[in-house]
């Protein structure tokens, strides 16, 4: 081989990439698009199952009118970062108590009739880059009196389809009036490898083999069952096939005629209409003439699921404070409520269980009950503790401000040199939040570039893809979650510790109390109130109650005390209390909560102490961490033994 056949490039690793590659990062970083080119290719045909899910998506193969229905959702969750937590979660909740049809927890199964384990299921996948999660629903799933029998089934007919074996588990819900299954399949095929389904298999092949079996399982729907479930459609306050039909009827004039050639579809036109109508969604013109709503489909979607949220809130309410009635229920199904909310929880649950959204029922203070979507948020609401939820701020932060300026300053380019140049008071803890602000962005968006050398490349619109990102952030968890009491409140009059009571003892402002939980908050400071007065905390002269000026910070030391005395008897070490200004060396092991706060338990060769948590800790649980006890009472902690690595302010 001739010498000048082999060229060696050197540089920074990836400057080798091609200029179209190269130019189209620097724009980006710019601030601008590259227009795409004029390539017709999907990728709809990438993955198993191609084939099949074409032909089962052809208008020749499409079972009749007379074909039972059945509901597949399908998604793909990406296990990196906290995806396995998500599944782990996910899980868990899907195997909660009152799903089954007997009212009991929900049952885990998978494709032989021996009991499975659902944390081995997830210790397969651990190292998994993704995972399936699909729900099957038989519009007649009712007629079964078991789902797994059909799981199994379909599941086996999936595994024909991809041409490999399949580890999955499964959990049957009957707890709404669509009975349906939930199925978790791992993203790996019978050979290790990543296991890709092809798109058009996702979206027709799965609902196709569905409706197969329970063609096969119940037989084509009659005359009468048609009828019958096309009648129901008429008074329905949601998105109906009927409306769906009238929709794709409208004429040029905008106008929609109830005249059809078949007479069934006109009666059935017909009376949705005048339902429609009825409900201000519909004009009559006269002669058979209707002018649909603008905006129908829309606003008949979300009336369907602001019944379903009546529906969920009043059998919540039925089983916790039948009292409620329905002046007192308020829905907020978006953070758009103008102040926090503070009450106790009366029950959590999924609003859309395909996409891990949540929603909490708080019975407040104020005597309203509210349903509140709260998104993806994964903070702990056992039943009956009180909580403070509040609407997520999208906003940029006075840290982006400051990115963006010493960005601007230094030719569009971060670093903590940079930064610490620019602002000489600054500590380098104080810019490592600013460095961990960036990449959560980078992370969640891609909207900054990390260099090898630890600089960062910021666009000139930097703050306009930072209020983006919030939105986003909003968009998946739109509130935010205060625990005030994980114990009912009943239970914190005579508690020996912090509670939230004292604080409310101490506002200035007290709030307003009505009904419902409203009297039992009453109830427990009056009996709090006498406590903290038998414990000389309080002092009552005349009508005045005072309290002492260290009421609070001998109630946090009487509990940590309690605790620390606990924990002594777990781990056969003695509790010492961390000095202001000491050095502290030792292996954190786990978060403690005292009197609302979180501390973090640090062990070393011969005591252990308590000292103020930070949530970067549990990155390094079982390992050795130090820090530098603060006189505020605050600690700046270093992580790892003799590292001059980041620190955390």
């Amino acid at each position: 081989m001739p010498d000048d056949d082999f060229a060696l490039w050197l540089g920074r690793i990836g400057q080798d990439r091609p200029m179209r590659h190269r130019m189209r990062a620097a724009v980006n970083r710019a601030g601008g698009r590259v227009k795409a080119g004029g390539s017709t290719f999907t990728g709809v045909r990438i993955g198993r199952g191609a084939g099949i899910g074409a032909m089962l998506a052809s208008p020749d193969y499409r079972s009749g009118a007379s074909g039972r229905r059945v509901i597949v959702k399908a998604r793909i969750v990406k296990l990196a970062g906290k995806g396995l937590g998500g599944a782990t979660a996910h899980l868990r909740y899907l195997q909660r108590d009152g799903t089954t049809r007997e009212g009991e927890r929900g049952e885990l199964y998978g494709p032989g009739d021996e009991a499975i384990d659902g944390r081995a299921f997830l210790d397969r996948g651990a190292g998994d880059r993704h995972q399936f999660r699909f729900i099957v629903a038989p519009e007649d799933g009712a007629e079964y009196e078991d789902l797994k029998p059909l799981v199994r089934r379909w599941m086996s007919r999936v595994e024909e389809d991809l041409g490999t074996k399949l580890d999955w588990v499964a959990v049957d819900h009957f707890n709404t009036g669509h009975p349906h299954s939930h199925v978790m399949l791992r993203g790996k095929d019978d050979r290790g490898k990543d296991l890709v389904i092809a798109r058009n298999y996702m979206t027709h092949g799965l609902r196709g083999r569905a409706a197969e079996l329970v063609d096969l399982d119940l037989g084509p729907r009659s005359t009468a069952e048609l009828l019958r479930a096309a009648a129901r459609e008429i008074d329905q306050e949601r998105l109906t096939n009927i409306d769906r039909r009238l929709l794709r009827s409208i004429g040029e004039d905008g106008v929609v005629v109830a005249a059809h050639r078949d007479s069934v579809e006109q009666s059935l036109r017909a009376g949705r209409l005048q339902t429609l109508g009825r409900m201000g969604l519909a004009d009559d013109m006269g002669h058979g003439r209707w002018k649909l709503a603008d905006g129908l489909e829309g606003t008949l979607r979300r009336m369907g699921e602001r019944n379903d949220i009546i529906r969920t809130m009043q059998r919540d309410l039925r089983d916790h404070v039948p009292e409620r009635i329905a002046e007192d229920m308020l829905i907020h199904d978006s953070a758009a409520f103008p102040s926090p909310v503070v009450g106790k929880v009366i029950s959590r649950g999924l609003s859309d269980e395909h996409a891990d959204r949540h929603y909490l029922i708080v019975d407040g203070r104020d005597g309203i009950s509210r349903y509140i979507d709260v998104g993806l948020s994964q903070t702990e609401t056992p039943t009956g503790s009180v909580v403070q939820v509040s609407p997520a701020v999208a906003a940029v932060r006075q840290v982006d401000r400051t990115i963006a300026e010493v960005a601007a300053a230094n030719g569009g380019i971060y670093s903590i040199d940079q930064h610490l140049f620019h602002d000489p008071k600054a500590s380098e803890a104080f810019v490592q939040t600013h460095v961990r602000r960036l990449e959560a962005i980078r992370r969640a968006t891609g909207a900054v570039d990390r260099q090898s050398d630890g600089s960062w490349i910021i666009a000139p619109d930097h703050l306009q893809r930072v209020e983006a990102y919030e939105h986003q952030k909003a968009s998946l968890i739109p509130v935010r979650i205060e625990t005030l009491s994980v114990r009912p409140v009943e239970q914190l009059a005579r508690h020996n510790g912090v509670t939230w009571l004292d604080k409310e003892l101490l506002s200035e402002a007290p709030a307003e109390l009505g009904r419902g939980f409203g009297v039992e908050v009453r109830r427990a400071m009056l009996l709090r109130q006498q406590w903290l007065i038998e414990e000389d905390l309080l002092v009552q002269k005349g009508e005045q109650v005072l309290a002492r000026p260290n009421m609070l910070t001998q109630l946090q030391q009487r509990e940590l005390r309690t605790v620390a005395t606990q924990l002594s008897s777990e781990l056969g070490l003695p509790f010492r209390e961390a000095e202001s200004g000491e050095n502290l060396e030792g292996v954190y092991r786990k978060a403690v909560t005292i009197s609302g706060s979180r501390f973090a338990l640090v062990e070393r060769a011969r005591d252990f102490t308590l000292v103020p948590w930070r949530a970067e800790l549990e990155r390094e649980l079982g390992r050795q961490v130090s820090g530098i006890m603060r006189d505020s009472g605050s600690i700046s902690w270093t992580i790892g033994r003799g590292r001059s690595g980041p620190s955390i302010g």
